[in-house]
């Protein structure tokens, strides 16, 4: 069953998102055969993650197409503004969700990340999505970056 992880308090959701993205890649939870899916249908938001991953750090290069690209069955990492899911052999790992809502498709991954900033408006979305996945039995770890200091 699919498990999901709240990271709640995150000073800027995209700049967190990389940061998750780099962490699958350098402990291969994200791989060519177990690509990692970042999902928004927020055309605007996918692409200002897309330009943040080639910028957001020096010593990384995080290895990104978009779902409709040519070299997608190849990528570790891919972005997508709808529903997506890598076909056979490759297996569905990985899914980050920076939507407003829970996809549809979300069961289709072993692990859900659900990155929620600090406002008002963005914890009341994340709330709702929290409740659906909780009503529905998804295992679901909390991580709270304001506590972490």
């Amino acid at each position: 069953m699919t498990s999901v992880d709240f990271h709640f308090n995150t000073p800027d959701r995209l700049t967190h998102a990389c940061r998750l993205v780099r962490k699958a890649l350098r402990a291969q939870a994200a791989t060519d055969e177990k690509p990692l899916i970042v999902f928004c249908s927020d055309r605007g938001r996918l692409e200002q993650f897309d330009e943040l991953l080639y910028s957001f750090s020096d010593e990384d290069f995080l290895p990104h197409v978009h779902a409709d690209h040519p070299l997608v069955d190849e990528a570790p990492i891919i972005l997508s503004h709808q529903a997506y899911s890598p076909p056979m052999p490759r297996l569905p790992n990985i899914l980050v969700n920076l939507d407003d809502a829970v996809p549809d498709f979300f069961t289709h991954f072993q692990r859900v990340f659900e990155i929620v900033g600090p406002d008002e408006a963005d914890k009341e979305l994340a709330r709702a999505r929290f409740t659906l996945y909780r009503d529905r039995g998804y295992a679901i770890t909390r991580h709270d970056l304001a506590a972490k200091g």
